[in-house]
């Protein structure tokens, strides 16, 4: 057995630097083959990774992208919040695909549950708000419920988490005395919002959501203790986190954020591995910037330019729908969350969705009243009044998509890769041309 003192140089995390939806899925797997775990460790079902393969194209939301190979354990961390309905109607439409999931899904019996009143709580929530301040601004949530579960988790009387579901007597009882309080504040939010709400029948929640853990119940177990083991026997773990540095709750755009640690900080406690057993973290950009919701986004282009990104990289929300707001790079941004994330390398995606462009800009610092400022802004709203500083560079008119290794690129293809290692001080080792696996750069 390998003693506790040993370094583990071989793990790896994958980790958003923007505002999410850059390309991680791809990434993870890419990168399972080389590895024994794939381990989830924030957020919830707002999240969503998309792996191409062939012809075929899988749409993620709680399960880590490395379900694909089944040869592999998958880890839904304690740091994750899981609406159970929403995981097993994604595990009938894996198994349905033909793509097996039992002893290769593991779910930690700490990660918090998502219940429906955390859902009308998130929907009641952002209107109350608006309607209080009179503005009709919104925070931008998917109404998944994320955030309030994530807040019941640190009120914790009110909180429900996945092992739960193992005493049906003491789950009853629990769900008894929540939803008195919650059917409270639902009610009192409600007025505020002007608006009706469903109330919460606690017996037929009780016999739901027993009903949910009866069949989740192989799959949960001390994910915690399960990857220590797999450390201890030097088993190599790849930690896939979920949206993105700029969506960090603490060190992201705020109050513009998520409701987890979405950035590599939140590795350790999100599942249980403690520090020092990780020195690889990719960081995941793509070769231009989009945020979907509200919050300030400098190199916005609410323009023909925007809209031409938008369409030529897809960008609607994997989970939602929702069109994404598209604007130049922004590398004050990436700097930023590549230093917060220790990021050791970098892969710049969707850069065949810049094709065809004249000149591209690149936003490298920010001026505030005409002066540049020292570090990236923690509040949101000095954030919306600076100004990009822009370095214009040549474009690329012909399409990339079929290019097998980065020199068979356009020269001011590879300019611009150049122009984001000079600027951030990491090297790019992955180029990707292409939603598919084979269309993806390596770069030694």
């Amino acid at each position: 057995m390998i003693s506790a003192s040993t370094p583990f140089s071989d793990n790896a995390a994958v980790v958003g630097l923007q505002w999410g939806d850059e390309g991680k899925g791809k990434i993870v797997d890419l990168l399972t083959q080389q590895y024994d775990y794939v381990v989830r460790y924030n957020g919830g079902a707002n999240a969503g990774h998309t792996v191409v393969v062939g012809d075929q194209k899988y749409a993620l939301h709680l399960i880590p992208s490395g379900i694909l190979d089944a040869s592999k354990t998958n880890v839904i961390a304690n740091g994750v919040v899981i609406d159970p309905q929403k995981l097993l109607e994604e595990i009938d439409g894996l198994a349905s695909r033909g793509i097996e999931v039992g002893d290769n899904l593991r779910i930690s019996d700490r990660a918090h549950v998502v219940m429906p009143w955390h859902k009308q709580q998130d929907a009641l929530m952002e209107a109350a708000v608006s309607k209080a301040r009179g503005d009709g601004n919104k925070i931008g949530t998917t109404g998944r419920g994320i955030g309030p579960a994530y807040a019941d988790k640190a009120i914790r009387s009110t909180a429900i988490r996945m092992g739960d579901f193992a005493d049906r007597e003491k789950f009853t009882e629990k769900l008894q005395h929540i939803v008195t309080i919650k059917n409270a504040m639902l009610e009192a939010l409600a007025k505020l919002a002007d608006t009706t709400y469903e109330p919460l029948n606690a017996d037929q929640l009780a016999e739901q959501f027993l009903g949910y853990g009866e069949i989740l119940g192989p799959h949960i177990c001390d994910t915690s203790h399960l990857l220590n083991d797999a450390v201890s026997f030097n088993k190599r773990i790849l930690f896939e986190g979920a949206n993105a540095c700029m969506l960090d709750i603490d060190h992201g755009t705020f109050p513009y954020v998520t409701s987890s640690n979405c950035s590599s900080l939140g590795i350790y406690p999100g599942s249980g591995v403690p520090g020092g057993r990780l020195n690889r973290v990719i960081g995941i950009m793509k070769a231009y910037t989009t945020r979907v919701g509200g919050g300030p986004f400098v190199t916005e282009l609410d323009d023909e330019v925007g809209n031409r990104i938008r369409e030529r990289g897809r960008e609607f929300g994997t989970t939602t729908g929702r069109p994404r707001r598209c604007g130049w790079l922004d590398l004050t941004v990436v700097k930023y969350s590549a230093k917060i994330c220790g990021v050791t390398e970098l892969s710049v995606m969707l850069l065949d969705v810049l094709s065809g462009f004249d000149e591209l800009k690149v936003c490298t610092d920010y001026e505030l009243k005409g002066s540049p400022l020292e570090s990236f802004p923690s509040n949101a709203d000095v954030l919306d009044q600076v100004t990009p500083i822009y370095e214009t560079v040549t474009g690329f008119d012909r399409e990339i998509t079929e290019c097998k290794t980065f020199d068979e690129l356009p020269k001011a293809a590879q300019r611009y890769i150049e122009l984001i290692e000079e600027n951030i001080g990491v090297p790019v080792k992955t180029v990707s041309i292409g939603p598919e696996r084979t269309q993806t750069l390596h770069r030694s």
